[in-house]
C-alpha cells in the first residue's frame, strides 16, 4: 500500500508539474505574440498629436494614456500639441504621417464638424483617417449669467422669442462644439440669439462671468465650479440623460426646448492606410488602459465618461455624426470663413 501511495503521489506531482509547464508555455506563446505585433511598430517614439492647446480635455486624455501606452508597448510616447485652425493643423499632421502606428491623433468631434465647415481643406477629416477607438464622452451645459434672471432653458427661450437677436451667446470660435450646439438649440427651439465668437474658451468665459455676453454652452468640468459658486446658472444639460455631478439639472429634452443631444465624443485615430493588425493592437492596448480605475477616476474628475469601442463601431459613429452636423451647418448657413 505504501508503494502504491508513493506511486500515486508521483503521478499527482507529475500532472501538477505538467499543468504548470503548460500554463507557462501558453503565457510565453501569448507574450511572444504580443512582442511580435509590437515589433511591427518602428523603434521610434510614438507621437500623440493633440490638435489643440495644452490643458484641454483632449490634452488630458493624451497625457493620461501616454505613459501607460509607453509601458505596454515598450516605446517612448510623447504628446505633441499642434494647435490651430480649429484642429485642422494637427489633424493634417496625422493624415500625412506614415501609417506605421508611430503617429496617432487624439481629438474630439470637432473633427467631423470641420468636414463641412472647411470644404476647401486638402484632406477629408472623416475619410482620410483610420479610427482606432473611442476614449470618452463629455457633456455640455447650457449656462447663463445670473444677472439675466434665467432659471431654466425655458426662460431663455421665452426671452429670445420676445426680443430676437437681443441676447448674445459666446463660443471659443466658429465651428467649435460650443458654437454648433447653440446653433442646434436655436434651430430646434425656433429662436434667434446672436453669436459672439472668441479665440478660445478662456476669453469667452471671462466675458460670460462679467456679463458682456448672457449665455453659452460650456463643458461640464469648466462650468461646474462657477455654477457651484453662484457665478453661473445651469439651465440644462445637452445630453440624453442627466449627469451624476448635477443630478437635479434636467436635460434640454426634458425641458421640452428641443431635441438637443450634443454629447461630445473623444477618440484616437491613425493615419490612412494603417494595417488592420496594427489598429487591432493599438485598440486592444488602449482599451485595457481605459478600463483601469486610475484612468477612469482621472477622466471622471474632468466630467468625462471613459469608454471604448471597436474600430468599426467608431467608424460608424464618425460617419453618422458627420452627416448630422453637415445637415445643421447647411440649414443654418454656417461658415468658418
Amino acid at each position: 500500500m505504501k508503494k502504491r501511495g508513493l506511486f500515486m503521489n508521483v503521478i499527482f506531482n507529475y500532472r501538477r508539474l505538467a499543468l504548470r509547464l503548460g500554463a507557462l508555455l501558453a503565457a510565453a506563446v501569448a507574450s511572444a505574440g504580443v512582442l511580435a505585433q509590437t515589433a511591427a511598430l518602428p523603434p521610434i517614439p510614438i507621437r500623440l498629436i493633440v490638435p489643440f492647446t495644452p490643458g484641454t480635455g483632449i490634452d488630458l486624455i493624451a497625457r493620461t494614456i501616454g505613459p501607460r501606452l509607453s509601458e505596454r508597448l515598450g516605446r517612448p510616447v510623447v504628446v505633441d500639441n499642434r494647435a490651430g485652425a480649429s484642429g485642422n493643423i494637427g489633424t493634417e499632421v496625422v493624415v500625412r504621417a506614415a501609417p506605421n502606428g508611430a503617429t496617432l491623433l487624439v481629438t474630439v468631434n470637432t473633427l467631423v464638424m470641420n468636414a463641412s465647415l472647411y470644404p476647401q481643406l486638402a484632406f477629408d477629416p472623416v475619410k482620410d483617417l483610420t479610427p482606432v477607438t473611442l476614449t470618452s464622452w463629455g457633456q455640455l451645459l447650457l449656462v447663463a449669467n445670473p444677472t439675466t434672471g434665467f432659471k431654466s432653458a425655458t426662460d431663455l427661450v421665452e426671452a429670445a422669442r420676445k426680443a430676437p437677436g437681443r441676447i448674445n451667446y459666446g463660443s471659443p470660435g466658429v465651428g467649435t462644439p460650443h458654437h454648433l450646439s447653440m446653433e442646434l438649440f436655436k434651430s430646434t427651439a425656433g429662436v434667434f440669439v446672436t453669436h459672439i465668437p472668441y479665440r478660445g474658451t478662456g476669453p469667452a468665459l471671462t466675458d460670460l462671468l462679467g456679463g458682456q455676453i448672457q449665455t453659452m454652452f460650456l463643458p461640464i468640468h469648466v462650468a461646474l465650479p462657477h455654477v457651484k459658486a453662484g457665478k453661473l446658472v445651469a439651465l440644462g444639460i445637452g445630453s440624453d440623460k442627466r449627469h451624476p455631478l448635477l443630478p437635479e439639472l434636467p436635460t434640454l429634452i426634458e425641458a421640452k426646448v428641443g431635441n438637443v443631444n450634443v454629447d461630445m465624443w473623444y477618440g484616437i485615430f491613425a493615419p490612412p492606410g494603417t494595417a488592420p493588425d496594427l489598429v487591432a493592437l493599438l485598440n486592444r492596448e488602449i482599451t485595457d488602459i481605459l478600463l483601469t480605475d486610475e484612468v477612469k477616476k482621472a477622466f471622471q474628475a474632468q466630467g468625462m465618461d471613459p469608454t471604448s469601442s471597436s474600430p468599426a463601431d467608431f467608424q460608424r459613429l464618425v460617419e453618422k455624426d458627420a452627416k448630422r452636423w453637415a445637415e445643421l451647418i447647411k440649414a443654418q448657413k454656417i461658415s468658418a470663413e
